[in-house]
């Protein structure tokens, strides 16, 4: 008897639209659907007769377990099922493909990965602010790293790899993600901006130097929150004519687009 087929998709960091054409045409296929927590439940109205099974995951509380997760996806797929794992943001970016795809590999099932928008780029949108630049010297704003900032004993991790470096999941650390960051060789004054809820029309966005960072929490506490650090995270230049983005002091709210 042939398996089904699993089908990973990215659901993007926030509200509904944000999912790709290919996602949507790939959900309305489900038998079953295996989602996130940070996916919008506005989405299962693109698949109202797939079963849903929660199986999110959110940092410092309790969650499915992956082996649990890899254990579904094989059990669904043998029953010769159109299985959809719907995952926040893109499925390749801190996303826990590898041990899905290795798990499906492993009891020779077929399985498609359909790419997301992930949450530097959600957050890169809210603010408006290029996570690449063109620049005026040099190499300045022509790399970019993407980063957890929690490993997986639960550790606090940053460095300096890039002109840009953005950190997921850091939003209960971010007094000391500063402090490693300077650490690392960041200087105090290296601009900072945060977004929590970045894709959502909730987002919030604040702009600060490093050494001021720890002062973000108390505007983002409890949401999943975005920080981008260096080249990326600076205010663009405002040319002469009708205004664009201001920049906001230190440590203040951004406009909302």
């Amino acid at each position: 008897m042939r398996a089904g087929r699993v089908v990973f998709i990215g659901a993007g960091p926030g509200a509904a639209d944000l999912i790709t054409v290919r996602g949507v045409r790939r959900l309305a296929q489900a038998d079953v659907v295996l989602f996130d927590a940070l996916t919008d439940p506005a989405l299962r109205e693109l698949a109202p007769g797939a079963l849903w099974i929660d199986v999110g995951k959110r940092g410092f509380c309790e969650a499915t377990g992956q082996d649990t997760i890899n254990a579904l996806l094989v059990s669904h797929a043998r029953q010769q099922r159109h299985v959809v794992r719907l995952k926040g943001g893109d499925p390749s970016v801190f996303g826990r493909l590898e041990e899905e795809l290795l798990a499906l590999a492993a009891a020779g099932i077929e399985c498609e990965v359909v790419p997301g928008v992930t949450a530097a780029l959600a957050a890169a949108a809210e603010t408006r602010r290029p996570l690449t630049r063109r620049g005026t010297a040099g190499a300045a704003g022509r790399s970019v790293s993407l980063s957890t900032a929690m490993t997986r004993q639960a550790r606090l991790h940053a460095g300096r790899h890039a002109d840009t470096e953005v950190f997921y999941m850091a939003g209960r650390q971010l007094g000391a993600l500063g402090r490693a960051l300077r650490q690392a060789g960041w200087a105090d004054d290296a601009p900072v901006c945060v977004v929590s809820r970045a894709g959502w029309p909730d987002a919030v966005s604040s702009e600060h130097r490093l050494r001021a960072l720890a002062a973000a929490a108390v505007l983002h506490a409890g949401r999943p929150t975005v920080v981008t650090v260096g080249a990326g995270a600076a205010a663009l230049a405002q040319p002469s004519g009708p205004p664009g983005l201001e920049s906001a002091p230190a440590g203040r709210a951004l406009a909302a687009p």
